[in-house]
Order: C-alpha cells, then sequence, then structure tokens
C-alpha cells in the first residue's frame, strides 16, 4: 500500500489529471449514449428511446478566456427562485468557515451555509437577506449557485420578535434536561443571535 501511495505521489502532474478531470473540464455541451440509443432502436424501434437527466441539462457556459465584469448569481429557495441568471457585481456569503466574498473569476469552491446575512452588491445597491442554511457552489466560469433551505429579505425582518424569540430559546437552553432539548434550543438561540447580528450590524 505504501508502495503504491510512493508511486502515485511520484507520477507527473499531466498523467494525474489525464486520469481524473477536474469539475471545470466537463464538456461543454451533455455528451448522449448513442451505443445505448442504437441497441434500443434494434430491439424497440417504434418507440423513442428513454431520456436521462443528461438531456433535459442546458449546456454549461465556457469558462471564459478573461475574467469577466459581472457574476451571474442563481440564488433558489425549495419553493421560489429569488435571482435567476441575475448580473451583479459581488455577492458575500455566509458560509461555515466565515463570510466569504465572491467576485468574478472567483475560484470553483462549494461552501456550506450558515444562519447570517447573504448580501448581493449590484452597482450601488445591495440586497440583503437572511439565509437559516444551505450551500453555495461557485463555478470557475463566474456563475454562482446558491441554494438556502430559508432565506427572507432582512427588511421584512421584525426586530422585536427576534428578541422575543432569542429570549424564549435562551431560557430554554438554561433549563433543558436532555441533549435533544438543548440541541434544539442551541439552534433557536444561533438563528436568532444571527438574525439579532443582522438587524444590527
Amino acid at each position: 500500500m505504501l508502495r503504491r501511495a510512493t508511486a502515485l505521489l511520484t507520477r507527473p502532474a499531466s498523467t494525474l489529471r489525464a486520469a481524473r478531470a477536474f469539475s471545470t473540464d466537463v464538456a461543454e455541451t451533455p455528451v448522449g449514449n448513442p451505443a445505448f440509443n442504437e441497441a434500443w432502436k434494434k430491439v424497440i424501434p417504434l418507440i423513442e428511446p428513454p431520456k436521462t437527466p443528461l438531456t433535459f441539462m442546458k449546456p454549461r457556459p465556457p469558462t471564459p478566456s478573461s475574467i469577466p465584469t459581472k457574476l451571474t448569481v442563481n440564488f433558489v429557495l425549495p419553493y421560489a427562485s429569488e435571482l435567476s441568471a441575475k448580473e451583479v457585481d459581488m455577492v458575500i456569503i455566509p458560509a461555515s468557515t466565515g463570510q466569504m466574498g465572491v467576485l468574478p473569476g472567483h475560484v470553483a469552491t462549494i461552501a456550506e451555509l450558515k444562519p447570517g446575512v447573504l448580501s448581493v452588491h449590484e452597482g450601488n445597491d445591495v440586497t440583503k437577506y437572511f439565509v437559516s442554511s444551505g450551500f453555495a457552489f461557485i463555478h470557475a466560469n463566474s456563475y454562482a449557485d446558491i441554494i438556502a433551505v430559508e432565506a427572507v429579505p432582512i427588511d421584512r425582518v421584525d426586530p422585536s420578535l427576534v428578541q422575543k424569540g432569542l429570549a424564549e430559546f435562551t431560557q430554554k437552553l438554561n433549563s433543558a434536561s436532555t441533549d435533544l432539548e438543548k440541541a434544539e434550543a442551541q439552534i433557536g438561540v444561533d438563528v436568532h443571535s444571527a438574525l439579532n447580528a443582522a438587524l444590527t450590524g
């Protein structure tokens, strides 16, 4: 096993890349399966071959040779699309590792979202959303896909309800007797604390 690891480490970088492509090296157009389609037509010539997920995927925009001036953002929730192919200057994401600013040309990244403020910068306009959790997928072609479990514009949050919720969950945390009660109360405290910080900050 150790010899194999040494052999892999001493292999040239070009052969390593050929062995496993990066996600940014994926073909710009979805690749079908012509062999399957031909076999299907031989067996069942009167019925069209079934459609696969690749059939419905739009071609991935190519990675530009120069850095674009705008970042294209898709911001979706399970029940709605907040932003669809919106061209912006920058987004600031509440990643679990800290606030992450994303500009055009950002390196490809996947980030887990924590409760916090997602701000979308378009010229002098800044739109802020409070997100509960989710993921952000930053692509090398200056596209960003942000998927949140729940999100609400900051200006629609009632500060008095946030203070009330924070007090209630803090009290529940102090009086919790089981691990489950402590975990549920801690989540409530974390979310309301983040909401409070978003409103005051």
